[in-house]
């Protein structure tokens, strides 16, 4: 949710702060920053402390985070909590998804993972109307909403049982991991779309600002977006579960370039709304079977699942921040089409990979 809530505020920082383009991607890079920071720890804390406990730090950490960024009127404060909160979604979604996998069978576990992501992204379809609401009335009561939200959660969360680890991995095995090329593919796949998601969420709410909409309406669209991204993932894990996660990520990597292709284009901001709505539905097909191919080669190879999913944070983080951080340079060095152009290529360039690789050439049985 409070991911999400940041896109419809962002022109509101821009014009408060002073924030030139670059600033803005920063602080929008600031949380997936966060998140690979704590990648690794987070994946140790699953690994040795158990599940339960890896999830109550990141739930711990967020309600403070999100309250102090509720209250913040200056851009190093506000880059801090944005980095801490983006810390605290590593112990989060590590702990909860190594929590989840590790109860799923495996012939269901892309629908289960399509369900936990729908769940998810329903959450987020709040985030812009909390972003929208809070650029209209006052921050601090908005995010303390989510900040209590939190608590809430962590509650429950301690109220679950969970399993311990019984012989805790060593670090070295996720390293080990990653020599895996089904391993490294999965992983690529997670961080191809939160480049692309990084990128839109900064140039997409700036270009339709540009042609007149206010924050409500750019968090309409993207809570139209979310809203279509959230249904649709629960039909995207059945469908790689029964066919394979491959099938899926090429239909991905064919719609991601062509709606590169066209994002830069539109003159007025209805038809761009469109074609935002359209990229969302494109990047988020990624999620579910890259995430479930991970979890199956873990699972072959005997990697504790909290491993697994400091991979997927490792992967998500810096993918989302480039997209943010260096997609909004590259924009305002030359132009949005530039930026989009390039993103284009990287899904052209990795669709012809997985067509030339052996390692995606196991049956669907396999990839299963």
């Amino acid at each position: 949710m409070f991911f999400a809530a940041l896109t419809p505020l962002l022109k509101h920082y821009v014009d408060e702060l002073d924030l030139s383009k670059t600033g803005a991607g920063v602080l929008a890079a600031m949380y997936p920053a966060g998140a690979f920071a704590a990648g690794i720890p987070s994946g140790i804390a699953a690994a040795r402390l158990g599940v339960k406990p890896t999830v109550l730090i990141g739930l711990s950490l967020l309600a403070v985070t999100t309250a102090t960024f509720g209250v913040a009127h200056s851009v190093w404060l506000l880059d801090l909590a944005r980095f801490l909160q983006g810390a605290s979604s590593a112990f989060s979604w590590t702990g909860s998804l190594a929590w989840l996998v590790a109860a799923s069978p495996r012939g269901r576990r892309g629908e289960l993972i399509g369900g936990a992501f729908g769940t998810a992204i329903a959450g987020a379809l709040f985030g812009p109307v909390l972003g929208a609401t809070a650029s209209v009335t006052r921050t601090d009561a908005a995010f303390g909403v989510v900040a209590c939200l939190a608590v809430v959660l962590a509650v429950a969360a301690a109220m679950t049982p969970a399993a311990t680890p019984d012989e805790p991995q060593p670090l070295s095995a996720l390293f080990a991991a990653l020599r895996v090329p089904r391993i490294r593919i999965g992983v690529w796949l997670v961080l191809v779309p939160a480049l692309l998601f990084g990128s839109l969420g900064v140039l997409a709410p700036l270009r339709l600002s540009d042609l007149g909409w206010g924050a409500v309406a750019i968090g309409a669209t993207y809570l139209v977006s979310a809203g279509l991204e959230a249904a649709s993932s629960p039909v995207i894990g059945r469908l790689s579960d029964r066919h394979g996660r491959l099938l899926p990520l090429r239909v991905a990597l064919i719609a991601s370039a062509a709606v590169c292709l066209a994002l830069p284009w539109p003159e007025q901001a209805i038809v761009l709304a469109v074609l935002v709505v359209c990229a969302g539905l494109a990047f988020g097909t990624f999620w579910t079977p890259a995430m479930s191919m991970v979890t199956d080669e873990a699972e072959s190879l005997g990697l504790d699942y909290g491993y697994a999913f400091a991979l997927v944070n490792l992967a998500w983080a810096p993918g989302q921040a480039g997209g943010a951080a260096l997609g909004a340079r590259i924009a305002a060095l030359t132009s949005d089409k530039v930026t989009y152009l390039c993103l284009a290529g990287v899904c052209v360039a990795t669709f012809g990979y997985l067509a030339w690789s052996s390692a995606t050439t196991a049956p669907v049985s396999a990839e299963r």
